[in-house]
């Protein structure tokens, strides 16, 4: 039996990265329970990591969402599912059809169940949709924190699923024998190999609350994937998802809205928003929605600032399109002239999530940012232009000196990055201006460009 407390997950080796992954399909676990059973904190506990968004109020999940994790040498997929309510209406329902789909796709389930409260006739009504499931079902008996909850927790035999794993997700206890038990009824995973074949880009969808980002999402894999409602922030964990675009696999990454500050966020939210930036640092692309119908706000631009600070390449979709009518569309020329001039190289397209117009704009979109983003110059080529660059336009004098730039190199790409040696620094404007060239000549369309000086030291006589 594990020790309390004691972390579950296992890297696979410490090379992994988040873009590789096994050769062929992981046997998948789906975790269902009642809300606020402690499903999320049960995922973490055997992930090993705090990747589920967990706050102690029901309802905190809402989308199915996946997480890759491993015991005793054995790589699996977890499922984390939104509580399942078989009364449920509204937005609920469609939180239970989420956990219904799991189910129906993993090769086994993990049925928490809260020990402290005892069987229900939710629990009741969800065992029969299990057992109609025909897939194999662990059953856990959650917050048994002493002997005594242990006692009391064998009374849940009457449910009909065989012994109960008694678990505490807070604590740890009993977490080690679930573990065995999951491995006892998943399907041997394929052999692990990391190959040279780079997995599939990695889309991650991010804008502000209820600009339509799980619809595009929804939109894009064909299905009711995400739920969507009216009510700001219905996402709450980062989402992924694979869909096949133009004969080419990619895994999309839905996000929870960021709010105008971390700070403003409170419980759920704030974490939500943590997890949302490490997704556009685990993405390649990050494509930003904006509402057309609605004006550039400077929460909008902060979240581009996100992304740019981030690194990464850059698609701006201005969703809703259907809304914007002939003066609209002239306020918004104006205001993206005005809000959007420091990433006037991003490729920007006018979609219709709801209705599915010019969706399939996307993928060329995406292209041509991954292109920019994995641009390299050779070094022949960027001195040769750098010489040309000085030769027509020289750093202006200042005090008497006159900074000039004496040799060039790109170091790395992904996004692309400069080093400049120097004679002294180069003014900030002066930058600006070589990134424009930079762009004119090159492309980099759709990434940032790093620029580094490295100012030559005088010699000492």
């Amino acid at each position: 039996m594990s020790t309390p407390d004691e972390p579950i997950g296992q890297p696979l080796d410490d090379t992994f990265e988040p873009g590789d992954a096994p050769t062929g399909p992981l046997p998948v676990l789906a975790v269902v329970g009642r809300p606020n059973v402690g499903k999320s904190t049960l995922v973490n506990r055997i992930l090993g990591r705090r990747e589920a968004v967990v706050e102690d109020i029901p309802g905190v999940t809402r989308d199915r969402v996946s997480y890759d994790a491993v015991w005793a040498g054995r790589a699996f997929t977890v499922v984390d599912t939104g509580g399942w309510d078989p009364d449920a209406r509204g937005l609920a329902e469609r939180i239970k059809a989420q956990a219904e789909v799991a189910v129906t796709l993993a090769d086994a389930v993990l049925f928490v169940v809260d020990a402290t409260v005892g069987i229900t006739d939710a629990d009741e009504a969800v065992v029969r949709v299990l057992r109609a499931s025909q897939k194999p079902v662990i059953l856990a008996a959650n917050k048994v924190d002493d002997q005594r909850a242990e006692s009391e927790a064998y009374g849940l035999w009457n449910l009909g699923l065989g012994e109960p794993q008694v678990v505490s997700a807070l604590h740890g206890r009993g977490s080690g024998d679930l573990l065995d038990a999951i491995l006892a009824v998943l399907p041997e995973p394929p052999e692990q190999s990391f190959g040279e074949e780079r997995g599939p880009r990695r889309i991650a969808i991010v804008g502000k609350p209820n600009v339509g980002k799980s619809s595009l999402l929804n939109r894009l894999a064909g299905s009711e994937r995400v739920v969507v409602d009216s009510v700001a922030g219905t996402t709450v964990d980062p989402v992924d998802e694979l869909i096949e675009l133009a004969g080419r696999e990619w895994r999309f990454i839905d996000t929870a809205g960021i709010r105008k500050r971390v700070k403003e966020a409170s419980g759920h939210e704030y974490y939500a928003s943590l997890r949302t930036s490490t997704a556009i640092d685990r993405a390649e692309v990050a494509v930003l929605v904006l509402d057309a119908d609605q004006s550039i706000s400077e929460q909008d631009v902060r979240i581009l600032q996100t992304v740019r600070d981030a690194g990464r390449a850059l698609v701006i979709a201005f969703n809703k399109w259907d809304l914007v009518d002939e003066e609209r569309r002239h306020y918004l020329e104006r205001e993206i002239e005005r809000e959007l001039v420091q990433v006037q190289w991003a490729p920007r397209i006018n979609v219709t999530a709801r209705t599915g117009w010019h969706v399939d704009r996307l993928v060329p979109a995406l292209d041509k940012a991954l292109a920019g983003w994995e641009t390299r110059i050779s070094t022949g080529a960027l001195n040769s232009f750098l010489g040309r660059l000085v030769a027509e336009h020289p750093h202006p004098v200042r005090s008497g000196k006159q900074p000039k730039i004496l040799f060039g190199t790109q170091p790395s790409v992904a996004p692309p990055t400069f080093a400049l040696f120097t004679s002294g620094r180069l003014d900030a404007g002066y930058e600006r201006y070589i990134e424009r060239r930079l762009r004119e000549e090159f492309g980099f369309a759709g990434t940032p460009i790093i620029l580094h000086q490295r100012v030559r030291e005088k010699r000492k006589r």
